[in-house]
């Protein structure tokens, strides 16, 4: 079965089409899988993408005869620190048809590719870096993804599983109500840190200003957690410029203390809901359905990608002000809005405060995703070059 099966490393536009094209192939058929905007799968990939300023990748395909049966990339982030003195090198955009030998030929092309280029250990699916899309959907299979949120058939664990790949952290998506009662304890400990804290939206007239004092914020509030890469200048300008078409104001709050910036979040609109039936196109009439949509139609459910509080702050009854404070103050917007759902999404598993904290405000775990790991061996592979 293995010699029928060649793998392709993407060059061309016709491999491209194929990369693209695999997917749909494979998940099509599932009601709950969303067709992506092919602008964006496309923008992701390009030489405009600032990832690729400090990082490099490779796509690769799988073949049986004419017909692409799989594919995968595979990544390396030279701003990521090593995981257990081995340089770690990801893979990602996983897509394999129920069949063991090619997703294990997939990944032993992926590894090979890294150790190439150095590394030791492989991590994913990222998509490309960790700041992006990551982690292979294990439970919650039964709903569409957000915004900006994978999805995967149930088999692609196992087919994980039977390439080697060992599970490494679990990344927790919760449900949110936004007209949740408030618990009392977390009421009394924001009437008493009010004099304290100012909470105020983002700026749309200094954007640029208060994407940057967001970003110090990010890096500072990530620092020290599981497989965290900081975001450059650049990075968090490119994610701000593509958030703003779709971001309003009031879905947006920033915490101050003495007029410094110390915890932020950004709810958005679950797009996804609004591009279900354009079939990754906005051409020749996308565009016109989706900004009519997002004037008129409006989503019921919306995502929020970016929380962070300041570690000086973490661990202690401010900075549980401050996280409660950031909520509350967005979900009120959301709810007048006709949000009826948010998703707070991903928590890591071992983050004890703030998965206590989303329960206790009524949220509930509804989605999975997982990464998995192992230690690489061997040549080959061809890099793309951005």
């Amino acid at each position: 079965m293995r010699r029928s099966i060649r793998i392709q490393p993407v060059r061309d536009r016709k491999e491209w089409r194929d990369f693209y094209a695999v997917p749909e192939s494979i998940q099509g058929p599932d009601p709950c899988w969303i067709k992506p905007l092919h602008l964006e799968r496309k923008a992701l990939w390009s030489r405009g993408n600032p990832w690729f300023a400090h990082a490099s990748a490779a796509a690769f395909l799988a073949y049986r005869g004419g017909s692409a049966v799989g594919r995968i990339s595979a990544q390396v982030d030279h701003l990521q620190p090593p995981h257990e003195g081995r340089k770690l090198g990801y893979f990602g955009q996983f897509e394999c048809r129920n069949e063991p030998e090619v997703a294990a030929l997939l990944l032993d092309h992926a590894a090979a590719w890294v150790r190439r280029h150095g590394c030791g250990y492989l991590r994913g699916p990222f998509d490309l870096g960790i700041n992006q899309a990551c982690g292979l959907l294990v439970e919650g299979q039964e709903t569409p993804p957000m915004l900006m949120m994978g999805h995967a058939p149930a088999y692609y664990q196992e087919l994980l599983l039977g390439s080697g790949m060992q599970p490494e952290m679990d990344l927790l998506a919760y449900l949110l109500p936004p007209d949740f009662n408030a618990p009392p304890a977390m009421q009394r400990l924001l009437k008493r840190s009010s004099e304290r804290i100012r909470f105020r939206p983002m700026s749309f007239k200094d954007f640029g200003t208060d994407l940057e004092r967001l970003r110090d914020v990010f890096n500072d509030a990530w620092a020290g957690n599981w497989g965290f890469v900081p975001l450059t200048a650049e990075e968090f300008r490119y994610m701000g410029k593509e958030m703003r078409k779709i971001l309003k104001p009031e879905y947006t709050c920033v915490a101050e203390i003495n007029a410094t910036a110390v915890g932020f979040i950004v709810a958005l609109p679950n797009l996804n809901e609004l591009i279900a039936d354009l079939d990754g196109r906005l051409f020749p009439v996308g565009w016109v359905k989706l900004l009519w949509r997002l004037a008129r139609q409006r989503a019921q459910s919306a995502r929020v990608p970016l929380m962070g509080v300041r570690q000086a702050y973490q661990r202690g009854p401010t900075g549980s002000a401050i996280s409660f404070g950031l909520i509350d103050r967005v979900r009120h917007a959301l709810h007048v809005d006709g949000i009826d759902r948010v998703e707070v999404s991903w928590i890591l598993e071992t983050n004890q405060g703030m998965n206590a904290m989303i329960k206790a405000m009524g949220g509930h775990l509804y989605k999975r995703y997982r990464l998995f790991g192992r230690v690489v061996e061997g040549p080959g592979g061809h890099e793309r070059k951005n």
